[in-house]
């Protein structure tokens, strides 16, 4: 059984038992969120679409941990100009542990 959900406008394939990395939620590590916003769910050979959500989906996760991916840098140079710049970037991302898929019926 997996669940295909959305957040912040991206979706994620999610399993129960899986940890998967979203952008970051203001919640406290340890807490239980509910995500509600499911497009797609499979279980056995049956295969449930919303449009866009399934009513009475949600999938039960755990907030593991809040960190920072490792750094990226973004250079931008003009052409023919004495013109650079080095800037670093680290996106805040958020570690959850997927309990259950849920199909209220």
């Amino acid at each position: 059984m997996y669940a295909i959900i959305e957040n912040n406008g991206k979706q994620y394939k999610v399993f129960p038992g899986e940890t998967v990395s979203l952008e970051k939620i203001t919640q406290e590590t340890g807490a239980d969120i509910v995500l509600d916003k499911v497009l797609f769910i499979k279980k056995d050979e049956k295969a449930i679409l919303g449009a866009p959500y399934i009513n009475g989906a949600k999938v039960l996760a755990s907030v593991e941990k809040t960190e920072r991916s490792d750094k990226i840098m973004v250079f931008k140079q003009r052409p023919r100009k004495v013109y650079r710049k080095i800037m670093g970037h680290r996106q805040p991302y958020t570690s959850l542990k997927i309990k259950e898929i849920i199909l209220e019926a």
